[in-house]
């Protein structure tokens, strides 16, 4: 709910002020605060404060003869901080001349004899009149987070992915374009960047996701030490999972290493989801994922990650990064996978600063009217070429195959043929990244023509191959060459299942060679790489759990 306006009051008299006060509260405190202050020093320092809460001054009403600031002087400076606000002087007739000269000094809006008796004629008239014309042109404030920093900054960027991979509102301010975010940090005592600044006033410089999330509200830590079910991955086959283990009565707790909806939710576009003609997007998809499953009482931990998984009898004992400790009768592994890191020259360097793993969305108005490239040929990159497409000047496409249809669906094919700005370089890898401070160009090589080609680019997004989180897990759990974990008939082994296996029953579909661990999504060997089928794994996966939960 929006703050009211400041109606601000400034007089080193004290029963002057509270007069005024008293007065401007009774007529106009239903619409505005009034505040007041003593001293020019203090009501400066006050009007920084209220600046760095984005709260918004409508009217300044300041009396002129003050012994260690001047109205005027202080008008002077106020404006610097709010400058929009009207400016109303209280003087005594020998000022006059000073009033009259502020008019063109500070663009004084008027001045105002003291005493006003009676307030109805000679104050509320002039005030609201002052007030409409604030109000006429006024636009209310973002309310929410500001994050203050420099555009190429790798530490800045992962903060903005981070708050808008959570569904966590924010507005960007560039230190280098924006001279509010200058003027912001002159209020702070050695700022750090980036700086996250709070609709309280309340500042972070240079945090950790899970100090942006404990502020924020999001939660990082269990509530319970025991659960039914823990999902460790929040992507799509985890919050299914959670959705229908919740919804069937399990205590279901998900953990999430960055944010949910995994790498689905980071895909600007899906338009072959079951159900949604026109598609969605990844975010809009975990958004309403999350809803569901919070709706049935899922208990959502992000940022927070797993690191290590031990079993005792029936449990499963998790240990998190923070090192706290979560147990479980059932375990389900939804990491999912994350890009392969493109192995060249400089790439490792500009990581943040022009070169990203993924779409990173928040980064689009940044690459307006300029060339981006992006690497990769699966769905993914088909719907981030579809995407910044809007933004760029032109998008590249650079892909070792032959072809896209490979590995890209038809109607994305379609799309990108359709689209004048995207060009196709088949045959074709990027063999340089080149840039200082942050990417400046690229050089693509054609592996069939054997040509080599220098191009200006704005931003290289990259979606190269896959790879599994599971080093974290324990060595009972069995796994292909790729890290991918082996689940239901794949664990056999020349007839044999495993030394892990304990019980006399064969594995479930989607069960892992340790009885109750079970896996659903990308990261499970052989799977589909699609959403639904992602969504439809950990939905199966469930029936299992609870086959398994009723042999305990």
């Amino acid at each position: 709910m929006a703050t009211k306006p400041i109606i601000f009051t400034l007089d080193d008299d004290q029963e002057v002020l509270r007069a005024i006060e008293r007065d401007i509260r009774r007529q106009f405190g239903k619409e505005y605060r009034v505040m007041r202050a003593n001293s020019g020093a203090e009501a400066l320092d006050a009007l920084r404060q209220l600046r760095l809460r984005n709260d918004t001054v409508a009217l300044f009403i300041v009396d002129q003869r003050m012994p260690e600031m001047t109205g005027v002087e202080f008008l002077g400076e106020a404006r610097q901080i709010f400058p929009d606000a009207k400016k109303v002087l209280l003087t005594a007739y020998a000022d006059t001349s000073a009033a009259i000269q502020a008019i063109n000094v500070i663009g004084l809006d008027h001045y105002l004899m003291k005493p006003w008796d009676p307030p109805e004629e000679n104050l509320f008239p002039i005030v609201q009149d002052l007030l409409d014309q604030w109000k006429s042109a006024y636009r209310p404030a973002f309310e929410g987070v500001r994050v203050v920093g420099h555009q190429w900054s790798p530490k800045a960027h992962g903060i903005k992915d981070f708050l808008a991979r959570n569904r966590v509102p924010y507005r960007w301010m560039d230190l280098e374009a924006d001279p509010e975010a200058k003027q912001l940090l002159s209020f702070m005592q050695d700022p750090r960047l980036p700086v996250l600044i709070f609709p309280d006033g309340s500042t972070l410089m240079q945090p950790t996701n899970v100090e942006v999330a404990q502020k924020v509200g999001l939660k990082t830590q269990a509530e319970q030490p025991f659960y039914d079910l823990v999902i460790v991955g929040g992507g799509p086959a985890g919050l299914a999972a959670a959705v229908y283990g919740a919804s069937e009565g399990l205590r279901t707790l998900i953990i999430e290493r960055e944010a949910p909806g995994g790498q689905a939710g980071m895909s600007s576009r899906i338009e072959n989801y079951l159900g949604f003609p026109v598609g969605l997007s990844g975010m809009d998809l975990a958004r309403r994922a999350v809803a569901q499953a919070t709706r049935f009482g899922v208990e959502i931990l992000t940022p927070a990650e797993v690191i290590s998984v031990r079993l005792e009898e029936h449990y499963k004992i998790l240990t998190l990064s923070d090192g706290s400790e979560v147990s479980c009768h059932a375990l389900m592994i939804a990491t999912g996978v994350s890009y392969r890191r493109l192995d060249v020259m400089g790439c490792d360097i500009l990581t943040g600063a022009g070169v990203y793993y993924g779409a990173a969305m928040t980064e689009a108005p940044n690459v307006a009217g300029q060339d981006v490239f992006i690497v990769g040929a699966g769905n993914s990159a088909g719907q981030a070429a579809m995407y910044f497409h809007r933004y760029a000047k032109t998008v590249y496409m650079v892909v070792r195959s032959d072809s896209l249809t490979k590995s890209m669906s038809s109607y994305l094919i379609e799309q990108i043929e359709a689209t004048d700005n995207i060009i196709v370089r088949c045959n074709s890898e990027i063999t340089a990244v080149k840039g200082r401070e942050h990417l400046e160009g690229v050089t693509v090589v054609d592996n069939v023509a054997n040509t080599q080609q220098d191009y200006d680019a704005a931003g290289l997004f990259i979606f190269i191959g896959a790879l599994p989180h599971t080093d974290w897990l324990p060595a009972e759990i069995e796994r292909d060459q790729h890290g991918f974990i082996l689940t239901g008939t794949d664990l056999f082994k020349e007839g044999k299942l495993p030394k892990s296996w304990s019980l006399e029953r064969q594995p479930y579909l989607l069960e892992s060679s340790v009885p109750g661990i079970f896996v659903a999504g990308d990261v499970r060997h052989r799977s589909v790489k699609r959403v639904a089928s992602a969504v439809g794994e950990g939905s199966i996966a469930v029936q299992f759990i609870h086959q398994y939960l009723g042999s305990l």
